[in-house]
């Protein structure tokens, strides 16, 4: 009897203080580790830059765009845009441009509308 009484004294207290390092265990794993836990908001942040890094590079593209956009809607149009547009669209050049020649790609239209924006 005396036994049993000192085992349970000693196997209560340590069968409690198992079960909490357990339930803790399972939380902190989870803060960490979880859906919603530190893991997954550093995830969270590299995606915002990347994200942020984006929308700069496409308010610059836009910002660009309407420059040039606003060049042709003046009441003077700038004429070495028009002049560039011109040659592009007709596929002339001036007598003292440097002309480089490359190897075609498969991709001409991209080539083509990449020069355009330059």
């Amino acid at each position: 009897m005396v036994v049993k009484k000192r085992l349970r004294t000693v196997l209560v207290p340590l069968a409690l203080y198992g079960v909490s390092g357990l339930a803790v265990g399972y939380f902190v794993h989870h803060a960490q580790s979880g859906q919603r836990g530190l893991e997954a908001k550093r995830e969270l942040q590299v995606e915002r830059e990347r994200i942020a890094a984006t929308l700069d590079a496409l308010t610059r593209e836009r910002a660009d765009w309407e420059h040039r956009i606003a060049l042709v809607r003046a009441e003077q149009i700038d004429r070495d845009l028009l002049e560039e547009q011109a040659r592009l669209m007709l596929g002339r050049v001036h007598a003292n441009d440097v002309v480089i020649m490359i190897a075609p790609s498969g991709d001409d239209a991209a080539a083509r509308a990449e020069t355009s924006i330059n």
